[in-house]
């Protein structure tokens, strides 16, 4: 959609809003991808996204090397037809947890609603957009009405689903996929949420507040006199105790920000703060387009991960990470993982799992405390 030159009309809302719907895209394992990531891109970052296809495919995917694989994603990368990504990943075996922003989780549920998000061009004038009542995502476009009625979806399935006490995000969400799954039946097919519940895929998000779904858990709190509350001690304990029952541990970062740290927190609160000598990350893989030199967490280096204990000294040579836009390297990267020998596994389903996880996270929490005072005693 092109920008509209000063002193041009108005565009009416109809207008705005012309550009072709977004939808989830779905990659095939397309056989021409491969052949151009394994061929192609031979050097610099294009190199480094033929890398990181080759690592996740032929390492992380491996039956033998029995990889529990975390995704994060930062910002809002639904908006953009990302989240088709994800579903085929999820669906396939090759995600076993999510670590998300709340945006992307939120957006989401605007598929599943079935709510149409538009192309449209970053270069259009914002006071005339307010005035039509349309919300841009840079050049994504969709009415201001979508929040409303997803906002009140959200607080309707909270009144609905009777939740009256402290609980981790990946409760939050897998009781909200379920709500989307019996109310819009086959949403699954466009919805990370409702997916992500039918696979058994655990979703967190490191910051709850920060996204439309919080703020109406905040407002159900408020006018509802209600005791739910989002306990984030209870997803710190819940990522560890799943990196800890994992054989080996990878992750597939998109972006940066607290959904990275988030998950590579987990090696450091098992060794430093709970005394348990896991070892960092088997494999490590980000996209992102922050630069390390300014000392943020989203350009951190997996060698400076080392230091942390979040990276296993010994295996740099499988992590990559790809100076390169999500929204571009991701698709790439799915089709490459989707059409591989590898291609699918066997879902872990660890949103089943979480209890007894944490319960083996607890028993050796508390045998490795008590290990010093039974050498002190001795």
């Amino acid at each position: 959609m092109p920008h509209r030159a000063p002193g041009s009309p108005k565009q009416s809302r109809q207008q705005i809003l012309s550009g072709r719907p977004i939808r989830y895209y779905r990659p095939t394992g397309s056989a021409e991808i491969r052949h151009l990531i394994d061929n192609g891109f031979q050097a610099f970052n294009a190199g480094r996204l033929s890398e990181a296809c080759q690592i996740y495919s032929e390492k992380m995917l491996a039956p033998e090397n029995d990889t529990t694989i975390g995704l994060t994603m930062a910002g809002a990368l639904t908006p953009a037809g990302l989240g088709g990504c994800v579903i085929e990943m999820m669906d396939r075996g090759l995600v076993d947890f999510v670590i998300s922003t709340g945006a992307n989780l939120y957006h989401d549920l605007h598929y599943a609603l079935n709510f149409t998000l538009h192309r449209g061009s970053p270069f259009l004038d914002d006071v005339e957009l307010y005035d039509e009542g349309v919300i841009r995502i840079y050049d994504v476009l969709f009415p201001a009405t979508v929040l409303l009625e997803t906002d009140s979806y959200i607080r309707e399935f909270i009144y609905r689903s009777g939740l009256n006490e402290a609980v981790a995000t990946s409760e939050l969400h897998y009781r909200l996929g379920l709500d989307l799954l019996e109310r819009y039946p086959g949403c699954e097919e466009h919805s990370v949420v409702a997916r992500a519940a039918l696979a058994g895929v655990p979703i967190y998000t490191s910051s709850p507040g920060d996204s439309s779904i919080g703020m109406n858990v905040a407002y159900h709190e408020l006018m509802n006199d209600s005791r739910l509350m989002i306990d984030p001690n209870k997803d710190v304990n819940e990522v560890c105790a799943i990196v800890l029952a994992g054989k080996q541990n990878g992750c597939v970062i998109l972006g940066g920000g607290s959904p990275k740290n988030f998950y590579l927190q987990a090696q450091p609160t098992l060794w430093e703060v709970y005394g348990i000598p896991k070892g960092g990350n088997d494999y490590f893989i980000q996209i992102t387009t922050d630069s390390v030199v300014w000392g943020g967490l989203s350009g951190a280096t997996p060698s400076e991960a080392v230091s942390w204990g979040k990276v296993n000294p010994g295996v740099l040579p499988d992590t990559v990470v790809a100076y390169c836009d999500s929204t571009i390297a991701f698709p790439l990267f799915c089709e490459y993982a989707v059409g591989s020998a590898n291609g699918r596994r066997r879902r872990r389903e660890l949103v089943h799992q979480r209890d007894r996880l944490v319960a083996d996270l607890t028993r050796e929490a508390k045998a490795a405390r008590a290990k010093p005072q039974d050498e002190a005693k001795a």
